[in-house]
């Protein structure tokens, strides 16, 4: 007789686990739930009460379920039947059982992330931010943050929201609620989008819908576009996902009440974690989860499954020195490695492309290949790097910028800003070939040797005096070839073009900034006087790109002639507005040299 009944708790939990709302074992205790929701109907209590039961026969079959062959073979009834047959064959497929953290991968990941002495306030500010939407009407499609640290987690998935708004809005109003397949394979054919700049015409649920497919996006990146992990907390069950929204926020504002994490001890007890195999599933739960990453721990739980996703011993395989911790100190702010991770779904430490041979069968790991939305930094400015053209050219015009401690977002509306002239295009295979001979960490130098394989794969046949002049010091520098380059007419495989008619640029681009900062123009009246709204900064910046001459040949031999006069977009390049400053526009120049930006209001901040 237990037998008889110990299969129909079985068979139970096999069709509960099959609905829209499969129960989870470990949840809330019954006790707590009561004492969280003191507003439940009565019908809301019983339901409760159903799926408890439901859950502890589902822990029942999971136990049975350990006891399963290593073979796979699936597990029978005492009459020979199969349990695990006919609907659940294929369905099982999109099932995927809370399990906690192991305790060893708890230490392992809080090590990973925060190290052996993390201070009590990089722990606060990364338990304490959420991945929410600015409530300000004017920059309602920001990401805003409030706590210092987790910048580089918050750029990453608004540089994906920023793709899924402007370039694929038609996707956000479709009736169906499954994720798109080949999220990362899609793109627009070349010189023909212009995304719209009325920003705040997008609507509550289209920007949450793009919030759930761009982490989901990160997520099977993370995972090699087969398993992303999906981390929650414990205390919330699979309840919660057929919950209407009221009892929800109940529910969440419970399992976070009190909740902190200052040990890895802490990330065991908390931690839920969830592994899928197809983007359906994966976007289902991400879709009912939102409300916890949109809570105080959003920003934390979702770089722990970005982490989980591509799994612990292959991150730390990716770095170069897997004994510092991926949060830096001593602010706390997301490593190079986190935002690699996010954005090219492996957490290499550098970022310039491939991997950098150093002898002795030591190499340096950067961006392997091109990418959805891409990188640039203040530091490539600064000489300290060199950002390879995977990160510099991605797919879409969007980048994450990087400042000495701060992340920010850089995009443009028209998908013609990354396309090339015949300059653009040889200027980029010429430092590709250069890029590829530079050993010397980004430092802009390549031996004689390498010069000459440069040569060969480019077709420039340089004159042998400017030859000798570039080899005499037994090291050739980037910028003194490129003087050469640009000096070397066309038919030699230089870029001289007294013409004056290739290479002009005019466009605009947007920066984002996430950070709330208190905006006096835009105070609310109160009983008391006028309250700042704190909102993030949004700037727009017009770009002129002059011709790629030298500086001499812009100011000489091409002017334009006084009888001529220019209209349109040659107007603005050939008579530009004095260029305004700030350091956006040294990142701006690292990927269009020499440009002008000019903007309204204050100027952009990338701190």
């Amino acid at each position: 007789m237990a037998d008889q009944q110990e299969e129909e708790d079985l068979r139970l939990a096999l069709r509960m686990s099959m609905q829209n709302s499969p129960p989870e074992p470990k949840r809330s205790k019954p006790e707590e739930a009561a004492n969280s929701t003191t507003a439940m109907t009565s019908e809301d209590s019983r339901r409760l009460q159903r799926e408890l039961m439901a859950a502890a026969a589902e822990k029942r079959f999971l136990a049975a379920a350990k006891s399963v062959p290593a073979s796979g073979s699936p597990l029978k009834s005492d009459s020979g039947g199969d349990l695990v047959k006919n609907d659940m064959e294929i369905e099982a497929k999109e099932v995927s059982l809370g399990n906690e953290l192991s305790e060893e991968e708890a230490y392992q990941l809080f090590f990973m992330v925060f190290g052996s002495c993390v201070s009590k306030d990089i722990l606060a500010q990364w338990s304490n931010q959420g991945i929410r939407f600015s409530p300000d009407p004017e920059t309602s499609m920001i990401l805003v943050q409030h706590e210092g640290g987790p910048c580089g987690v918050l750029a990453a998935i608004q540089a994906f929201i920023l793709k899924h708004l402007l370039f694929f809005p038609d996707e956000l109003v479709k009736a169906g609620q499954s994720m798109p397949q080949n999220l990362s394979s899609r793109r627009l054919s070349k010189n023909q989008y212009v995304a719209s700049n009325n920003f705040a015409a997008f609507t509550e649920d289209a920007k949450t819908r793009a919030l759930v497919i761009s982490m989901g996006e990160i997520l099977f990146l993370c995972g090699n576009n087969k398993r992303p992990v999906i981390a929650t907390l414990s205390s919330i069950g699979d309840g919660v996902e057929g919950s209407e929204d009221s009892l929800k926020d109940v529910i969440i504002a419970h399992a976070l009440e009190g909740l902190s994490i200052e040990s890895a001890s802490d990330l065991h007890k908390i931690l839920r974690v969830d592994t899928y195999t197809t983007p359906a599933s994966a976007f289902k739960r991400l879709e009912a989860m939102i409300p916890i990453f949109q809570g105080r721990m959003g920003a934390l739980l979702f770089l722990i499954s970005a982490l989980l996703s591509r799994g612990l011993d292959c991150v730390q395989a990716d770095r170069d020195d897997p004994s510092l911790p991926l949060v830096t100190a001593p602010f706390g702010h997301a490593s190079q490695e986190i935002v690699n991770l996010l954005l090219c779904g492996q957490a290499v430490p550098n970022v310039f492309d491939g991997r950098m041979d150093l002898g002795g069968g030591m190499f340096l790991k950067g961006v392997s290949a091109n990418v959805e939305v891409g990188f640039l930094t203040l530091l490539e400015s600064l000489n300290f790097c060199k950002v390879g053209q995977n990160l510099k050219r991605p797919k879409w015009p969007i980048w994450v910028v990087g400042s000495e401690s701060h992340y920010t977002v850089l995009f443009a509306l028209d998908t013609a800003v990354q396309d090339e002239n015949e300059l653009e295009e040889k200027e980029s295979r010429i430092r590709k070939a250069f890029d590829a001979q530079d050993q010397s960490g980004g430092g802009g130098f390549i031996s004689v040797e390498g010069f000459h394989q440069v040569l060969r794969e480019t077709n420039i046949r340089l004159p042998s005096e400017k030859l000798d002049s570039l080899c005499s010091s037994g090291f050739i520098v980037w910028s003194e070839f490129w003087q050469v380059i640009l000096d070397l007419d066309k038919s030699l495989g230089g870029l001289k073009d007294s013409t004056g008619q290739m290479g002009r640029k005019v466009f605009n681009l947007y920066h984002f900034n996430g950070i709330a900062k208190s905006d006096l123009n835009c105070s609310q009246s109160s009983s008391g006087g006028e309250t700042p709204i704190q909102r993030p900064r949004f700037t727009k910046l017009r770009v002129s790109v002059p011709p790629r001459w030298t500086p001499e040949e812009f100011m000489t031999d091409v002017a334009v002639p006084s009888s001529s006069e220019p209209s349109g977009k040659d107007a603005e390049v050939a008579k530009p507005e004095p260029s305004q400053h700030a350091p956006l526009v040294d990142c701006i120049r690292t990927r269009w040299p020499r440009a002008v930006c000019n903007w309204v209001g204050d100027p952009p901040s990338i701190v």
